[in-house]
């Protein structure tokens, strides 16, 4: 339970508000919402215990991308990775999206590694 076509976003909301580790960035212009992220600090083993942030679910609205909205999210997700003393700051990124992989790799992040996933 729980997989695709369960939708179940009041209990994401609800888990989201009760774990300090979750944050949902909601960018907006005026009274609309134009951009989105999920972050989440990972305490991690590798590294040395290095806490790492995990950007996902980027979407910035169509019709904005390319007028800094992204750079601006990222900036400010960057700053929060900081500011909770996490050593890197990491993100997937579909394959079939080779202009998002230029825009991540415009702000400085590198294509280190290969990602795997398991649908359920």
């Amino acid at each position: 339970m729980g997989g695709r076509g369960s939708f179940c976003y009041p209990r994401a909301f609800a888990a989201f508000a009760a774990d300090p580790a979750q944050l949902l960035l909601a960018v907006t212009h005026g009274p609309d919402v134009v951009g989105t992220a999920q972050l989440t600090e990972i305490p991690g083993l590798s590294r040395g215990g290095t806490t790492r942030l995990q950007v996902e679910a980027v979407r910035v609205r169509a019709d904005l991308r390319g007028q800094g909205v992204g750079a601006a999210l990222f900036g400010w997700a960057v700053d929060e990775a900081r500011r909770r003393g996490c050593a890197l700051v990491q993100l997937t990124t579909d394959t079939r999206r080779p202009e998002a992989h230029r825009f991540y790799e415009r702000l400085g992040f590198t294509a280190s590694h290969v990602g795997f996933e398991l649908q359920l």
